[in-house]
């Protein structure tokens, strides 16, 4: 039976911050950004500045959204700020865009960094055939959709477990590149080899090493997903940012420092598994170290964006800009099923290619978009209502800084990749004609609500599932208490259809 507590015992859960939040930001990106930001931005030295930038970046744009989300202090993140700014359209098409675009591309190159770090070892005088890499990426994604669909508890349990896999690996790293300067081994360190570029500079390649960078940072924002359930936000919300940031800035300098003290550049881009062929080099008969601790990373990394997914689906389908099925939880193990078999079938389409490098330009560029327009958003909120409350308030210097950042990111990038590029802002728009039939349409035919209606209750006898309530005291017990909020946890999201009332009752 679901209720209240299973409601929060999900969503709104103090241990799914603690577990996945804290490490969200260090994630598998740094085993496979590196060969993407040296390949584009042509010489070590600007690879390394490129890693410094994006991080001070990442701290602005942390900062910008800080203020926003204690001024307007909805979990939904970016998703809820563009809404309650700029309106439901534009906070639709963020939704519409992290729905089909941003969680199934980000889980897709994890995956697909999991299959290469694992058959890596296995193919060591070639790369690994692209149709295994698919099929195995495709099988952790399987695996793990099924993990998440029986037990938070099980979802839960790998995070932790796995989480210790990109420690030990980033740990080794660094602490074997300190041995290597020591050692004498910083060639490409030294300011007249460090800028010696093995291809000419371009302005466009640079914007998509700044892109292939930002995948690596990428979890910067998470906690802004969670406002409503921070404790003292005011105070917690820039300490996380003033400690993690800067924090996760230094290691991934020192990890491509590290790198680059046993390959040169030409043999870091000519591996696909830049920590296997580091450990190769260093670890000798331990080099099977490295392989396992990214491919455990690698396969936390999935899970943990599986799991997290959910929650964007549930503010979606709070607001009324997703159907109430993908924020439906199973009756007894308060797993959000739907939503999870929709990120699965979304993620698997994208293993169509096994470019991890394209699919990152790609969901770079819009990710990037939409952060920029939420930074102009808190300018366009202090203009519009320069009297609201600001328990945090930063100088408009910082969100200006940023945007002159994300225009040029963005102009140079559909320079270099107009295809690419092109096509994630061909998706995007996809979702204006769906919301104004579907969101901004109100007297939608009987038939039209009808054949929705039985698709939600066909939807919940398949999975199982209800939409969970929402009501206070949810923390107390009773019998009397409980039966009341199984009652609501039972309604659907839409209470004017009979067949909807019913499937709920049902389940």
């Amino acid at each position: 039976m679901v209720g209240l507590r299973s409601f929060h015992k999900y969503f709104q859960t103090p241990l799914h911050i603690r577990r996945h939040g804290g490490g969200n930001i260090i994630g598998s990106g740094i085993f496979v950004s590196p060969k993407g930001v040296m390949e584009n931005a042509s010489s070590v030295g600007l690879a390394l500045i490129v890693w410094i930038v994006t991080g001070i970046i990442t701290a602005i744009g942390a900062l910008c959204y800080a203020e926003l989300g204690v001024t307007i202090p909805k979990s939904g993140g970016d998703y809820s700020y563009v809404k309650d700014i700029f309106g439901g359209l534009a906070g639709f098409l963020r939704l519409w865009i992290a729905v089909l675009v941003i969680y199934p591309t980000n889980q897709a190159v994890i995956a697909l960094t999991f299959s290469n770090y694992v058959l890596q070892p296995l193919f060591p005088t070639c790369f690994p055939p692209e149709s295994g890499l698919r099929l195995l990426a495709a099988i952790c994604l399987l695996l793990l959709t099924w993990v998440n669909c029986s037990s938070v508890r099980w979802a839960t349990r790998v995070q932790d477990v796995f989480t210790a896999g990109k420690l030990l690996a980033l740990a080794l790293i660094i602490i074997m590149g300190i041995v290597q300067i020591c050692k004498g081994e910083y060639y490409w360190l030294e300011p007249a080899h460090a800028f010696e570029p093995f291809q000419e500079y371009d302005v466009g390649l640079i914007a998509l090493a700044f892109l292939q960078g930002s995948f690596a940072y990428g979890g910067w924002n998470f906690l802004n997903y969670v406002t409503e359930e921070l404790v003292d936000p005011y105070v917690n919300l820039p300490r996380a940012i003033f400690i993690s940031i800067p924090l996760v800035t230094f290691v991934y300098v020192f990890a491509n420092i590290a790198y680059v003290t046993a390959m040169s550049p030409q043999e870091l881009l000519a591996s696909n598994a830049v920590a296997v062929t580091f450990g190769e080099k260093l670890l000798g008969v331990m080099s099977w170290i490295m392989p396992i601790s990214v491919a455990l990373s690698t396969f936390g990394g999935v899970n943990g964006s599986l799991f997290t997914s959910s929650r964007l689906f549930f503010a979606g389908a709070r607001e009324g800009h997703l159907p109430s099925l993908l924020a439906m939880i199973h009756v007894k193990r308060c797993t959000p099923i739907p939503a999870l078999l929709f990120t699965c079938l979304s993620t698997l389409l994208m293993l169509c290619t096994s470019d991890m490098y394209t699919l990152i330009n790609y969901v770079g560029f819009i990710n990037y978009l939409f952060y920029g327009v939420t930074v102009a958003g808190q300018i366009v909120l202090r203009i519009k209502e320069p009297n609201l409350h600001r328990p945090i308030r930063i100088s408009l210097a910082w969100p200006v800084i940023y945007l002159l950042f994300w225009a040029f990111l963005l102009i140079f990038s559909l320079y270099s990749e107009p295809v690419v590029c092109g096509l994630g802002m061909a998706i995007m728009l996809t979702g204006v004609p769906v919301y104004f039939l579907g969101v901004y349409w109100d007297n939608k035919p009987e038939c039209f609500n009808t054949f929705v209606a039985k698709m939600t209750y066909l939807g919940q006898k398949f999975c199982v599932v209800v939409y969970p309530g929402e009501t206070k005291g949810s923390e107390e017990t009773g019998s009397g208490e409980e039966g009341e909020e199984l009652k609501e946890a039972r309604a659907p999201l839409s209470q004017d259809d009979g067949e909807a009332e019913k499937s709920a009752a049902d389940c």
